[in-house]
């Protein structure tokens, strides 16, 4: 048990409530075209829990070096000798086989855009070292998540909603990424390192969170207007406007002391939204 709890802290299990309710609901607005079986949704299930493994055991990989010298990730699993890099790499190779696994029992098209999703959630983990932007990045990881849900479901590429509901999680990644970010400022500037707050400083950067959770909200009520999902989504939107303006509220500029409470708020937009979404779905039937 204690060794399962390491590999859980490692890839930072609850962490998972972020994409997996965007990947269900790609999924749920996909079945009002086409039919949805539990055995389909527990694949999706297994292909958004072995490819965010996959991307945060990598993530812990590569980052180990610089995770040592910094206070606030010193004792993460590698730095603190509690897993060995050899052991690190086996895990990601053993999730990105898995989830390579699980894409191919959703189908050829998953099957086949899967190293593609695999390229990009690892991507995020280099790009600190070569753009500053590497907050939206970390949004284009997360925005697969949907998408993958929505064509792992048989929707139709073609349709307008899974690229609304990408980039609503994008959007919303992203910027609640760059509210994280600023707590490292002074380290990544030490240590050659980019990113948003790097590049504009907090105040601008701030800014910046602000108005992509502004474009994540109304992605999602363009959702609502597109898929005529009706006043109880549309309600749902609302609460989650209300969770991200608190969210900001939290953060100052002068003050970062509340960014891992406000970190903390965005575990339950993603489980608001997906309820909200499902019972307007389905209560619409």
């Amino acid at each position: 048990m204690g060794r399962l709890a390491t590999y859980a802290s490692f890839v930072r299990v609850s962490h998972t409530v972020f994409a997996l309710p965007f990947a269900l609901v790609g999924a749920v607005l996909a079945a009002r075209l086409t039919p949805l079986t539990w055995t389909r949704v527990a694949w999706i299930v297994g292909a958004m829990i072995t490819a965010r493994s996959a991307a945060m055991g990598f993530n812990r990989l590569v980052d180990a070096r610089h995770d040592a010298l910094n206070p606030r990730t010193a004792m993460r699993e590698i730095p603190r000798g509690a897993m060995s890099r050899a052991e690190a790499t086996a895990f990601v190779v053993v999730a990105s086989a898995l989830f390579i696994y699980c894409a191919w029992q959703l189908g050829a098209v998953t099957f086949a855009l899967s190293p593609l999703a695999l390229a990009i959630v690892f991507w995020y983990s280099l790009a600190k070292r070569v753009t500053s932007y590497t907050q939206f990045f970390l949004g284009l990881a997360m925005a697969v998540a949907p998408v993958g849900g929505w064509l792992a479901a048989g929707g139709p590429i073609a349709a307008v909603e899974p690229w609304l509901l990408a980039l609503a999680i994008g959007t919303w990644v992203g910027g609640f990424d760059i509210l994280y970010a600023c707590q490292d400022l002074a380290f990544d500037r030490a240590h050659g390192l980019h990113s948003i707050p790097v590049r504009f400083g907090v105040r601008a950067s701030l800014l910046i969170s602000r108005a992509c959770h502004v474009v994540t909200v109304a992605a999602l009520a363009a959702i609502g207007v597109q898929a005529s999902l009706g006043a109880i989504y549309m309600a749902g939107v609302a609460g989650v406007a209300l969770l991200l303006i608190y969210e900001q509220s939290l953060v100052r500029e002068h003050d970062l002391s509340q960014v891992k409470r406000a970190f903390d708020m965005n575990g339950y937009v993603g489980i608001l939204y997906m309820a909200t979404t499902m019972v307007a779905v389905y209560a619409g039937r």
